[in-house]
Formats: C-alpha cells, structure tokens, sequence
C-alpha cells in the first residue's frame, strides 16, 4: 500500500488551524504563512474531495463534512504524536534486553560487582550475559555487543577501545613466606607459576616483564594451565604460585592484602 505523506502533512495544518482558530495563528504556530496554510488546506479537500473550512473575512469554521472527518482522524495524528513521543524516550531511557558476551574475567571481576547499581540506575533493562572466552563465537546468537581484551579479530567489526590495563605479576603473602619472594625477573623460573592459555593460539601466554621500552621474556614451566584468569587467581590466592594478571580488578585483592 503507498502512502501520500502530503495528506498528513495536509491533515496537520488542518488541525492546527482548528486549534488555533484560524489561518493567521495556525501558519505563526506551525512556521507557514497564511497562504502557505491555505494552500495546504485546499490539497487537503481536493485529495478528499470534500469542502472541510468555511471560509469568510471574518471566521474561518468547519462545514459538517470538515467536523466529522475531523473527530476521525484527530485521535489518528494524536496517536502518531504518541508513538513518536515514546520513541524518543526510548532512546533518551535505557530500556529493553541487551545480550552481552564477554570473557570471563571481565564478567566476574569487573561487571558482576556493578550490577545492582546499573540494574538500580536503569529499572527498565534487561541484561542476559554470555561468558566466553571464545573470540570466534562472540558476535553469535543474537549478541548485541561484546567487550574483549586485545585487538579485535575481525577488521570488519566495529569496535571502540573503551581503556588501556597493565599485565602485573602477582602472589599470595603464603606463598612468598614459603618460597620467597622473586627479587628481579630473572628469578620467576624458579618459582611455581599459574599459567593462562591464550584462547585464540592454545598455547599459555608467555610471561613478560616490561620497563623503560625493554621486555624481558621468561621460560617459565609451570604445572597448573588454565583458560580462564578468574581461576587462576583464586589459586594464586589460595598460595598456588605466581600469577601474571590483568592490573584492572585487581585493586581489591592488592588493598586488602590478600596479594603482592
């Protein structure tokens, strides 16, 4: 069905011309002039083919045909006005369901904390997360947007880096009591370390150590690999060794302690 958007503009000056009572104050109200509004009020009767105004010097009033074609279409605009109305605050308002994939340190260490308060700030969004460590399957299933540490893997992707974290080497006081503490990097292979496999290669990410433009790679061998840096630092916690970590998250284990 094709649709004549000169009739609804044409129904528009027609009300606002009866709301305001006449042309003069309808063209002020809506930004036409006198004949402007005129004109499309003459479109409007030949597109219905019914005279809607009487028109004299002085008055400016509806004919019978014009009131009852009038009280029919006037809810229809009205309703229109409505619907764009709540469409705007649609976009001004979050609300609705957002599907979200992320990895699962950023998950539990950096969005689950804060939750309540974006659920509490936002009463109409619904969330439903998706944590994975997986890059290729992070845009699947119907996800709205992902956040993922590193560069995106698909140049065709629209990202936006959101911050920048440092990779810092940390360990549970127990364990430094018992195996001392590492003086230089040099002295990491000598120690237990907890592994974190790189999800896009397989392999465990190797361990640097970063300052003043210099990067010193170690061979570490350690016995515990894992793919996901939210375990690996519970074992780190519990004593289990080094562990190399995101720097971000991690400023509640580091004040209170719990690591070095």
């Amino acid at each position: 069905m094709s649709f004549d958007a000169r009739l609804l503009s044409g129904i528009g000056v027609m009300i606002a011309v009866v709301d305001h009572g006449g042309f003069a104050r309808a063209a002020d109200e809506i930004g036409l002039t006198p004949s402007g509004v005129s004109r499309a009020v003459a479109r409007l009767e030949a597109r219905v083919g019914v005279r809607l105004f009487h028109r004299t010097p002085r008055l400016v009033e509806l004919t019978e045909e014009g009131r009852r074609f009038h009280a029919e279409v006037s809810p229809l605009l009205a309703a229109i006005q409505d619907a764009a109305e709540e469409a705007g605050a649609g976009v001004a308002s979050v609300r609705g369901r957002l599907k979200v994939n992320t990895d699962p340190w950023f998950a539990r260490v950096i969005l689950a904390p804060h939750l309540p308060e974006l659920l509490r700030l936002h009463p109409e969004l619904q969330l439903e997360f998706v944590v994975s460590n997986h890059r290729e399957e992070m845009m699947h299933g119907g996800v709205d947007v992902a956040v993922r540490f590193g560069s995106p893997p698909d140049a065709a992707m629209i990202a936006r880096k959101l911050l920048e974290t440092r990779i810092v080497t940390c360990a549970a006081p127990t364990y430094l009591a018992r195996r001392g503490t590492p003086e230089g990097p040099e002295h990491v292979a000598q120690h237990d370390v907890l592994q974190f496999r790189n999800p896009e290669t397989g392999r465990p990410f190797p361990w640097e150590f970063h300052r003043a433009g210099e990067v010193v790679e170690i061979r570490v061998a350690g016995r515990v690999v894992m793919d996901d840096p939210s375990a690996a630092l519970a074992a780190c916690e519990a004593g289990g060794g080094l562990f190399q970590s995101f720097e971000l998250g991690l400023a509640p284990w580091l004040a209170d302690g719990r690591l070095v």
